[in-house]
């Protein structure tokens, strides 16, 4: 009788735990599915069609052929070399630059939701036409840009036509069209503490100190989210070097007249384009799913490192 006694809030217990769990698997589910079919679903498709060559229309298995010719592939070296000069290059700029952008509007004693809304505007404007528009106007003959440059006696380069001066070119677009990052920036500023300020003041901490010591660490996770977010989207970099590319060129996509990705000499050409390219161009689906797949690693790889040094960043402060 007695084991019967204690058996029964045991099984009581185990229903329970049953039950809360198939309750928060119920609330979990729309986000499960999505995962499975968004995220898991293509994932498991690209390892299995990276061992394929496929055509969209036969389906051949060559083993690791696709992954050898990686290594082959000259376009691989060039694009993974222009994306990563975005990352180490045009992500911190833009990064500080929209800092930089947020501090000096949080200072300000009037007209803050003007400037707030300038800054913001740019961001506003879609991809393809901002950097159409950013083109014409840095057109080295005819663009104002170089006009302007010309009254102090500045000859501006040839801005998307020279391989030196294209990803710099990119750069300054981001740089222009931050304004979103701002925004945050700007929220994120905001919102420290003024007593933190104050103490740092009596304390005799100047502009810089209060800075490093009081604004860096509680607008971390800010920062942090700003980097992560930047990386990921220099990794898939494509729409506006592509327009770019495009637009300074002169090419189309009519009868007769080529266009070579990357315009100048594969200087924008970063890996989401070479990607698409060799998928869509080449109907080579197999091997697009191993650059896929290396874009995938690069963003891991990427995301975790800057995690541990934000992490110990916030531990040595």
């Amino acid at each position: 009788m007695t084991s019967v006694t204690h058996a029964a809030p045991g099984r009581w217990r185990r229903g329970g735990r049953r039950r809360e769990g198939l309750r928060a698997l119920l609330w979990l589910s729309p986000w499960l599915i999505g995962v499975s079919i968004f995220f898991i679903y293509p994932l498991l498709s690209s390892v299995y069609f990276s061992f394929h060559r496929y055509d969209m229309y036969t389906l051949e298995y060559v083993g690791l052929d696709n992954w050898r010719y990686l290594f082959q592939d000259p376009r691989v070296l060039t694009s993974a070399e222009n994306t990563l000069w975005l990352v180490v290059v045009m992500v911190p700029a833009t990064v500080l630059f929209a800092l930089a952008l947020a501090q000096l509007v949080t200072r300000l004693k009037a007209g803050v939701s003007l400037f707030r809304t300038i800054f913001y505007l740019p961001s506003l404007v879609p991809m393809v036409a901002g950097t159409v528009t950013f083109v014409y106007l840095m057109n080295p003959a005819s663009g104002p840009w170089n006009q302007f440059l010309a009254l102090f006696g500045i000859t501006g380069p040839d801005w998307f036509g020279d391989a030196a001066w294209s990803k710099p070119s990119l750069t300054l677009l981001a740089l222009w069209s931050c304004g979103q990052v701002t925004v945050i920036f700007m929220a994120a500023l905001l919102d420290v503490p003024k007593h933190l300020y104050e103490a740092a003041a009596i304390d005799g901490a100047g502009a810089w100190r209060q800075f490093r010591s009081v604004t860096l660490p509680t607008i971390s996770p800010v920062l942090m989210f700003s980097a992560v977010t930047g990386v990921i989207y220099a990794l898939q970099y494509f729409t506006q070097a592509m327009i770019a590319s495009r637009v300074a060129s002169g090419a189309t996509d009519s009868a007769g007249n080529s266009f070579t990705p990357g315009y100048p000499d594969e200087s924008l050409l970063t890996l989401p384009q070479w990607l698409f390219y060799v998928g869509f161009r080449d109907y080579s689906m197999g091997y697009a799913c191993v650059l896929a797949l290396l874009l995938f690693g690069a963003s891991m790889v990427f995301t975790l490192i800057l995690l541990r040094q934000f992490r110990r960043a916030e531990e040595a402060a």
